[in-house]
């Protein structure tokens, strides 16, 4: 199951606004600037976000959108429907009696994969956007490039001033 990059950049561009949130409003061209998402697909999303009252806009000289609610209170199984975005491993339409197969029959698998989407949608809906902005959410490949991620200094020869720089230390093959 792939989600699309309706569902993708919507929570990217969310995550981005809750971390920047303050007060005053965050300009979508900031948030595009910022995560590299198109303008105009983000003023789309945003329509469905705001519809949806996960944020509100402000018009005019310094407008923007804010948060529709605290950042722990908004879960991302939420922003992913919001924006149409249907969260199932089945080719089957949600709630139809019919399947997928040519003679509207269910494929062998088909509880195999719904169950995988009752599992999928379940845990999106137990993370907030405070736990993705706070990486609470840190799955394995995170902790691994945590682990593996070496802060060194490097000095420059005509200064002999030393700049922090990230190295990443290559990660050893499990299986020589």
């Amino acid at each position: 199951m792939k989600l699309s990059t309706k569902g993708r950049y919507a929570v990217t561009a969310m995550v981005d606004l809750a971390s920047y949130h303050s007060k005053l409003p965050i300009s979508l061209a900031a948030i595009a600037t910022r995560q590299e998402i198109s303008l105009s697909y983000l003023e789309q999303l945003f329509g469905k976000l705001r519809r949806a009252g996960l944020v509100r806009s402000v018009r005019g000289p310094g407008g923007g959108y804010l948060l529709g609610h605290e950042s722990d209170a908004i879960r991302v199984s939420d922003i992913i429907l919001a924006v149409d975005e249907p969260i199932r491993a089945t080719r089957c339409k949600h709630g139809s009696p019919a399947g997928c197969r040519p003679d509207k029959g269910r494929c062998i698998t088909h509880d195999l994969w719904e169950e995988l989407s009752n599992h999928i949608h379940l845990f999106l809906n137990t993370v907030s956007l405070a736990d993705v902005c706070e990486r609470r959410v840190l799955g394995m490949s995170g902790k691994l490039y945590q682990e593996n991620t070496v802060i060194k200094t490097d000095v420059e020869p005509s200064t002999n001033d030393a700049k922090p720089t990230a190295d990443i230390v290559k990660l050893k093959q499990v299986l020589e």
